[in-house]
């Protein structure tokens, strides 16, 4: 009986012992706070990099990690200044009025082609920076949360999939490749306004009366047409595209002038910068003739209406822009330079050209819009 109560008395003692062993465990966990990261990157602002952060930080389960909703409360409680507040001077205080035995901080930023990013963990009651990582990643931004899960298994010791990390870190990574977002997609097509400016002997002519083979307009034009475009190649940020833009100039003036361009453009997609040359075609009113002593248009059915009887010798005719003559198919050369402005969805491509010829440069400012879904990210299994 004796032997039983002995045995009850020390399987009861080992139980109290195992239980207090276990709560000792549970309370080896110390608490993390999370706040706002330095974030650069354009999708993650600082907050939301922080939550980022925090969620990945979960799920090692290595700490008592703080709620979000609890952080938010003792700050609106006792007042506290989060933003911007980044160093360890700054931590440690916060961490101090917060009930923290940690804090995790850190920044990322994009210089060329990477991200680089940083995290600290500083211990509040040493006021010291107990843990550091600093790890340069392909600038993959659809990549954040990948990212930052790899950042906090460095930084606590962890293992890393090789396979994942050679994906974020290396250029010549066939797998990395095939994560990077498709920027091929986007497209400006759409519609086109803008004017043109005509200088030299075209601006004079235009601005001629229509007895003299003018026109009597101002040198100064609307215009309005539409873009289409055509992608045959992309790399990384840039595209190579054929546009093809028909486009009708001078109806404010009561004019119809139809032209149809061609143009090979090279297209940063990041920064909306683009550059294109091509040829554009256009059906203006021309005629033969010339300019006699006094400078003045003679057209050759004039001259031949009054001199091809008399065996006079005919003068060297030129062809110009004249209203009263015959539509003819013209061409020239344009160089166009321009840039996208975006917001949201929205996209506003302005653009200048410049097209030379002989009877004077032409000069034009356009622009259009679009509203459309432009990257489309590659799915991939881990």
């Amino acid at each position: 009986m004796k032997t039983k109560i002995l045995a009850l008395t020390f399987s009861f003692i080992g139980m109290l012992s195992l239980n207090h062993l276990q709560a000792q465990t549970v309370q080896v966990k110390q608490k993390v706070v999370v706040l706002n990261f330095d974030s650069k990157i354009p999708a993650y602002e600082p907050t939301a990099m922080g939550n980022l952060v925090r969620i990945e930080l979960e799920k090692l389960d290595t700490f008592d990690v703080m709620d979000r909703y609890d952080v938010n409360y003792l700050v609106e409680k006792n007042a506290l200044k989060i933003n911007n507040c980044y160093g360890k001077i700054c931590l440690v205080e916060l961490g101090k009025s917060l009930g923290a035995d940690k804090m995790l901080t850190g920044s990322v930023e994009v210089f060329g082609a990477s991200i680089v990013y940083t995290m600290h963990l500083v211990d509040v009651k040493t006021a010291s920076i107990e843990l550091s990582q600093v790890t340069e990643f392909l600038n993959q931004q659809s990549e954040i949360q990948t990212m930052t899960a790899v950042m906090l298994r460095q930084l606590f010791n962890r293992s890393v999939d090789p396979n994942v990390l050679s994906q974020l870190t290396k250029p010549d990574s066939y797998d990395a490749r095939a994560r990077t977002p498709v920027t091929e997609k986007i497209n400006l097509s759409g519609p086109r306004m803008g004017g043109t400016f005509f200088t030299g002997e075209a601006a004079t002519i235009l601005a001629a009366p229509k007895s003299q083979g003018g026109y009597k307009a101002f040198p100064l034009m609307f215009q309005f047409g539409y873009q289409f475009e055509k992608q045959y190649l992309s790399a990384g940020q840039f595209q190579a595209l054929f546009e093809f833009i028909p486009m009708i100039t001078g109806l404010d003036q009561g004019l119809f002038i139809p032209s149809f361009t061609v143009m090979n453009g090279l297209r940063a997609n990041r920064r909306g910068w683009e550059f294109a040359f091509g040829p554009t075609f256009n059906l203006v009113a021309k005629d033969y003739g010339y300019y006699d002593s006094e400078n003045n248009w003679i057209r050759r059915s004039e001259w031949n209406a009054t001199n091809v009887t008399t065996g006079a010798t005919p003068p060297t005719f030129v062809e110009r822009l004249d209203s009263r003559g015959s539509y003819t198919l013209g061409s020239n050369f344009v160089f166009g330079i321009g840039k996208t402005f975006r917001s949201g969805n929205l996209n506003v491509p302005v653009n200048f050209f410049a097209i030379p010829g002989r009877s004077g440069w032409r000069f034009g400012l356009s622009f259009g819009y679009n509203s459309r879904n432009h990257a489309t990210k590659v799915k991939y299994n881990d």
